[in-house]
């Protein structure tokens, strides 16, 4: 094999749909206005208090100009649409175009947990109610992993690598990671990395339920007046996530390549550290925690208190946000209450695959701005006295670097340093 190039890899562009809106731009403004995107259910109906989620609002994929009749008799597993969707806007924000030069430098790496299960669950209703030759022909490539990407890639023309990094709740930092590699290898020039989720149906909601996940709105929790209230790490009262269904896309590109086309840089993808538990496909190991943290400002090659903000997993589950904080004063010791903690999962919700890459962007995109984005919804935790999570509103605060946690079931754990350019 050749050797690898050594090129630097930059953010130039990105794109989503979350619980707070349908494009980046619409997700941004509300993020920065502190608001929460959680209602009751609309998408189906489900026997559970656990029915306060994040649906994507006014997201209609018939209404898309690519979505013929036919195509949407044929892929009705939801992340396929959503997919297309945002890497057209994420190739949009980049101002990237794909012709014969660029679409044979360009991957797509698309995570998701879940994949197609929507799909699944309209064959197998088929199957139970009309009969076993009603059960749809497509099914097997609704519920392939990679059909998201390579139909992004139908639509937008570009024929380099196309996967599925398969990280669950990380998925969306494991496509970054491994698409910066690609990209400083040489392997290609351009990335669309990031992940998808459209979780909604009952089954999945009941089976978070049953686990004890996520959050069973009760008479007299305060989300049962204001369901924008239900998720809130870090929070004294905090009860666990809120499922939500979304989309994020990070473009990254190599240095050369982003100058060759005038491409403006956001941020520059300055360390990864990513590991696996070895310990329990719920319970995380602050051990290997510490040390995915530990290995991202690493290979950054730069000191703990060098990093000036974190962008916390943060999911609201009063375990896993007790041991994020934990591995945080393990790693940033006296330094800990200095630096901002921001978990935009109190205004997103819990996309499992799509959550690392939409919450990058937000942090990207905060550091570019100079700003930090706040965790809405905060009771203060007397646990937490050392940690500053931004409370309920956006502050102004210039940093070079943030440190961007995933971890997700299974035990794998991935984090991204990112500086700002």
């Amino acid at each position: 094999m050749k050797a690898p190039l050594n090129r630097k890899v930059l953010v130039v562009g990105y794109g989503a749909a979350t619980a707070l809106g349908n494009t980046f731009a619409a997700t941004w403004e509300a993020a920065v206005a502190g608001r929460a995107g959680f209602r009751r259910i609309t998408r189906c109906e489900v026997a559970t208090r656990s029915n306060v989620v994040g649906e994507i609002p006014d997201w209609d994929p018939a209404g898309l100009d690519f979505v013929t009749r036919k195509e949407a008799s044929l892929w009705d597993a939801g992340y396929i649409f959503l997919t297309m969707e945002v890497c057209r806007q994420a190739l949009a924000h980049a101002g990237l175009t794909i012709n014969r030069e660029t679409g044979p430098k360009t991957a797509c790496l698309i995570g998701s947990a879940l994949n197609g299960t929507d799909a699944y669950r309209i064959a197998m209703d088929n199957y139970v109610n009309k009969g076993p030759l009603k059960v749809s022909p497509y099914l097997l490539p609704n519920m392939c992993a990679n059909l998201p990407a390579g139909k992004a890639g139908m639509l937008l023309g570009f024929t380099g690598p196309i996967f599925s990094p398969q990280g669950a709740c990380a998925s969306g930092n494991h496509a970054i990671a491994i698409g910066a590699r690609m990209i400083r290898d040489g392997d290609c020039d351009f990335v669309l990395a990031g992940g998808v989720e459209t979780c909604l149906i009952p089954e999945i909601i009941q089976g978070f339920a049953n686990m004890l996940a996520t959050i069973k709105v009760g008479p007299k929790d305060r989300a049962a007046a204001d369901p924008s209230q239900a998720s809130r790490p870090f929070s004294i009262d905090r009860k666990g996530f809120v499922l939500s269904e979304g989309a994020g896309v990070v473009v990254l590109a190599a240095e050369e390549a982003a100058r060759s086309w005038g491409l403006r840089a956001k941020a520059e993808v300055a360390g990864i550290g990513w590991n696996s538990d070895a310990h329990h496909f719920t319970r995380p190991n602050p051990e290997t925690i510490t040390r995915a943290m530990r290995e991202a400002i690493d290979d950054a090659e730069i000191a703990s208190p060098d990093i000036g903000a974190i962008n916390a997993h943060g999911t609201s589950t009063p375990a896993g946000d007790r041991a994020e904080v934990d591995c945080l004063r393990a790693i940033f010791g006296r330094h800990l209450p200095a630096i901002p903690v921001s978990a935009n999962k109190s205004q997103i919700g819990h996309s499992l695959g799509a959550s690392a890459a939409i919450e990058a962007a937000l942090a990207i995109e905060a550091m570019h701005r100079g700003i930090v984005l706040p965790t809405v919804n905060h009771l203060p935790d007397p646990e937490f006295g050392d940690l500053d999570v931004v409370p309920n509103q956006v502050r102004q605060h210039p940093h070079e670097f943030v440190l961007s946690n995933s971890f997700g079931f299974g035990g794998t754990n991935c984090c991204i340093v990112f500086r700002g350019i």
